[in-house]
């Protein structure tokens, strides 16, 4: 028997009984290369979902445009039916184009059928939370009620249990409260990308879990001689810190750093249990300044 982890704690959702461990998997590298069409391996894809789910994770993000489909029916073919605890976390907003691109869907046609997709690809007859994503490389001003409002209706209709949002900004956050609850918000953050620390702050206090993603820069690695000094000074490589960092910034945020290996899925998870001292903290929070 796997022996599960701590994973640091948990954060249950505003207003909802959903309690999930503070680390998660995002499932975004389960797809091919570019996140487009299967994976070489789909076994070892399934092996890394059920690994994941006997550490002891109870939450996935996951969206039906990686693959596109091919992430969500992985999940199914693994996990299916699911664990009661189980949280799966989808967001809609986009499209695959034949090329591989990433294009825009954000009209109510559009966020219906993705809506749809998921269901139908995750087997389910509703979905967990699901995540409006604005358009957008960054976080840019402009109404979202349209958008929000379809999101709000299908969950009325008992399609989706809960809602949240990804690229926003604090604005946006508002707007869509003032249509239905919000119980997370998804967005690029971390040591050196710190735009959000004030919306983290805000968030935390109205009891919002911040879900950021590229905890490491995405698709461009944070390069960082701090880190690289900090990496040095600690048994511990630069992923581990810099999610040890972020569980440590706020109690709000969840993690969800993803992978297609079982060897990388427990290196993430070790994250969990590195205390980082007061000095370090104070060195890394000084990146997001430079």
């Amino acid at each position: 028997m796997i022996a599960q982890v701590n994973l640091s704690g948990s954060f249950t959702l505003t207003g909802t009984s959903v309690t999930l461990k503070r680390i998660g998997y995002g499932a975004m590298q389960l797809a091919g290369s570019g996140v487009w069409g299967p994976p070489r391996d789909v076994d070892a894809a399934v092996a890394v979902l059920r690994e994941a789910i006997a550490l002891g994770i109870n939450h996935i993000d996951t969206s039906d445009f990686y693959g596109p489909h091919i992430t969500n029916q992985i999940i199914r073919q693994a996990l299916h039916p699911y664990p009661e605890n189980l949280t799966i976390v989808t967001k809609v907003g986009a499209v695959r184009g034949a090329d591989a691109s990433w294009n825009p869907a954000q009209s109510p046609t559009e966020l219906l059928q993705a809506v749809h997709d998921n269901l139908s690809n995750l087997g389910v007859e509703v979905i967990d939370v699901v995540n409006l994503r604005r358009w957008g490389e960054e976080p840019n001003e402009g109404s979202i009620a349209e958008q929000f409002t379809v999101l709000a209706e299908m969950q009325q209709q008992g399609l989706i249990r809960h809602l949240g949002l990804s690229n926003v900004t604090a604005a946006q956050v508002e707007e869509a409260r003032a249509i239905a609850p919000v119980v997370c918000v998804q967005n690029q953050y971390n040591l050196a990308h710190r735009d959000d620390d004030a919306l983290v702050d805000e968030l935390a206090l109205k009891g919002i879990a911040y879900v950021p993603f590229f905890p490491l820069g995405g698709f461009n690695p944070l390069q960082s001689s701090t880190l690289d000094t900090v990496v040095a000074s600690i048994k511990a490589n630069k992923m581990q810190i810099a999610l040890a960092w972020l569980l440590q910034r706020s109690p709000n945020i969840l993690l969800i750093p993803g992978t297609s290996s079982v060897e990388h899925l427990h290196e993430n998870l070790k994250a969990a249990d590195l205390q980082l001292p007061p000095q370090i903290i104070a060195e890394l929070d000084a990146i997001g300044g430079t």
